[in-house]
């Protein structure tokens, strides 16, 4: 079979559900799961973000200041980010298109609603929308990769690759951006060069627990089990790491099953 097949592979069915939150988490957002997340447990950030929870946005304070002051971009754009991390995605895109109607060149808040957008699956539009949240002449990497990982849900997997390689030129081996690329091979089924990629992403911050759980899984599909679940529970608790290894393997089982079929 080919490197480069369809996204019906079992492989890219896998990873097709997950590829955008890690993506988008690798920008910078918050109130998705990252691939991570998606093995069962939760990443080392949550924990550390869990142990300041005195310090998290009060949605229901959020809540009173947008009705109080709608027309603020900056309330919009706070509240809009808070109801993502509640994850409440149709009111984030709802009160952030709001915010775009009114303020429709505040680049922050198409940010915000692109990545919305695209948490709430609506990936074309997304798409557009993070177009114009920034230009050819000031381009953001943050949003490029962004672009990538929209692209890549859409099946276009070697135009997602030409952003990443874009973002990667303002920010030479970003490992939030070469692990998303690892995770567009990996939809077209070409694990050796996704392995490749992740690896280096891997080097440059061994300590990311979205690349280090990428890496982990592409080894997985590869076939390399005992080397994935030894880089999944690297530096956690006993109890965390087991969870890990276990949704790990679960993952792995449903792509045998569909392989199977």
């Amino acid at each position: 079979m080919s490197k480069r097949s369809s996204l019906s592979s079992p492989p890219a069915k896998i990873l097709f559900s997950v590829l955008l939150a890690a993506a988008l988490g690798a920008c910078q957002t918050t109130g998705i799961d990252d691939v991570t997340g998606a093995l069962g447990t939760r990443t080392e950030s949550t924990r550390k973000a869990d142990a300041r929870s005195d310090s998290k946005p009060d949605l229901d304070g959020l809540r009173e200041r947008y009705r109080a002051s709608q027309n603020d971009p900056e309330i919009a754009l706070q509240y809009g980010k808070a109801l993502r991390d509640n994850g409440q995605r149709s009111q984030a895109v709802a009160v952030l298109e709001q915010a775009v109607l009114a303020h429709s060149g505040n680049k922050a808040l198409l940010a915000a609603y692109g990545r919305a957008l695209a948490d709430n699956g609506n990936f074309q539009q997304a798409f557009d929308v993070l177009s114009r949240a920034h230009t050819p002449e000031d381009p953001d990497w943050h949003i490029l990769s962004a672009q990538g990982a929209v692209l890549d849900q859409l099946g276009r997997n070697e135009e997602a690759q030409q952003y990443y390689a874009t973002a990667l030129k303002i920010v030479p081996d970003e490992p939030s951006v070469l692990s998303n690329l690892g995770l567009s091979y990996v939809l077209q089924n070409n694990l050796p060069k996704a392995e490749e990629t992740l690896r280096h992403a891997h080097e440059r911050d061994p300590s990311d627990p979205r690349v280090r759980a990428n890496l982990a899984l592409v080894l997985g599909l590869s076939g390399r089990l005992p080397e994935a679940e030894s880089i999944v529970k690297a530096d956690l608790p006993p109890d965390e790491a087991a969870a890990k290894v276990t949704a790990l393997r679960q993952l792995l089982a449903k792509k045998q099953q569909r392989a199977d079929k």
